[in-house]
């Protein structure tokens, strides 16, 4: 086995698979390190905005031998179920994780990126190289990409500061069968949370929800707490009781931390979750995920041949790029969630939302970018 690579990404999630392909299509030594053995599900709203279909092209990703639904409409309802409906000004598809990291994980290895199936226990850098410790092995790289997710134990290590706070936010997912409108995406709100429900292939619903622990935790289980809560909104009360559980049981994720973070740590490049997380309710994590890869790669692929940036200055300009992509959407997000999670906000932005159909569409676009040139 190889035990220096020019790059190394730990976590192979959307973020470090399309990075992985990007670097190896411009024939550039990677090596993958992802602790979890693929297909696997993940707790994800599972919907993905049209902004990044061109870059998967760019990959040679088609999306079509995956069977994606595409959704172009969003339903939004108030805990007491008002609704909201408007059309999504890019669209988007649907598409599990099950099948998507799955599909990505064999794609990079077919393009000779060095897959390994350990667990990154840490990583030094003395000025120069990197080393990284795993469980089994130690190995050096020249860069170090960090694309391991919302939270791992390695945020420690790295002293970052949102890994010493606890964070109340707990998150469950679970794939239906279920009559649904294939083209919509909804976000339903109940008292402490909010639910996603979306199409992926093979007419499957995932419905990902997000609450806060401290209403969670008053119930016995998570079917106990959906049928006292969830269903206080009718639309997922009608879902839930009309709907057959596809998986044994739910699975669920918490300390789900929507701190700012930055986008290099420890000279470690950030990708996806680990360098920012927007709200679920904004339903473009995974787009940003897959943008935040082309942002680095670009960078790293012109400088490998050429190299006409230090390692400080791609810090630099990786830093910039990230955060006038990105900045906007995560202040908005915040901002969007804050309103959504308010009862009596919920009912007045229900209100204007009917009175004035066309500020819904504009307020999606402040948590979406435009689409990607490659």
């Amino acid at each position: 086995m190889n035990s220096h690579a020019h790059i190394l990404i730990i976590g192979g999630g959307l973020a470090g698979l399309t990075s992985a392909i990007h670097l190896a299509k411009a024939q550039i030594p990677v090596t993958l390190i992802e602790k979890d053995i693929y297909p696997k599900h993940k707790v994800c709203g599972e919907y993905i905005s049209n902004e990044v279909l061109s870059y998967l092209d760019f990959l040679g990703v088609n999306m079509n031998e995956l069977k994606p639904v595409k959704i172009s409409e969003l339903n939004i309802s108030t805990q007491k179920g008002k609704m909201i409906k408007s059309k999504l000004p890019l669209g988007g598809f649907g598409i599990s994780r099950y099948a998507l990291d799955y599909y990505l994980w064999n794609q990079a290895k077919s393009f000779g990126v060095q897959m390994i199936n350990d667990q990154v226990l840490d990583v030094k850098y003395d000025h120069k190289t990197f080393q990284v410790l795993t469980t089994h092995n130690i190995f050096t790289s020249d860069y170090v990409i960090g694309a391991y997710g919302k939270r791992s134990s390695l945020d420690k290590n790295f002293k970052r500061d949102f890994s010493y706070k606890k964070s109340p936010w707990l998150a469950v997912k679970a794939h239906y069968k279920a009559n649904f409108d294939s083209k919509t995406v909804a976000l339903h709100n109940f008292d402490g949370g909010y639910c996603g429900l979306s199409l992926v292939e093979n007419n499957t619903v995932n419905a990902c929800y997000l609450v806060n622990y401290k209403s969670f935790k008053k119930y016995k289980n998570i079917e106990e707490f959906e049928k006292k809560v969830l269903y206080e909104n009718p639309h997922l009360k009608d879902f839930f009781e009309n709907s057959k559980q596809i998986f044994e049981k739910p699975i669920t994720i918490s300390q789900i931390n929507f701190d700012k973070k930055k986008p290099v740590e420890n000279h470690i490049f950030m990708l996806g979750d680990a360098a920012g997380l927007i709200h679920p309710l904004c339903g473009n994590g995974m787009a940003m995920a897959i943008q935040s890869s082309q942002i680095l790669c670009e960078l790293l692929v012109k400088n490998y041949s050429s190299k006409i940036y230090s390692s400080e200055e791609i810090e630099k300009r990786y830093t910039k790029q990230w955060n006038t992509t990105f900045s906007k959407r995560l202040r908005a997000g915040r901002i969007l969630q804050k309103v959504l999670l308010s009862d009596n906000f919920q009912h007045v932005a229900q209100k204007i939302a009917s009175t004035v159909p066309s500020i819904v569409p504009e307020i999606i676009k402040q948590t979406h970018g435009k689409p990607i040139v490659c």
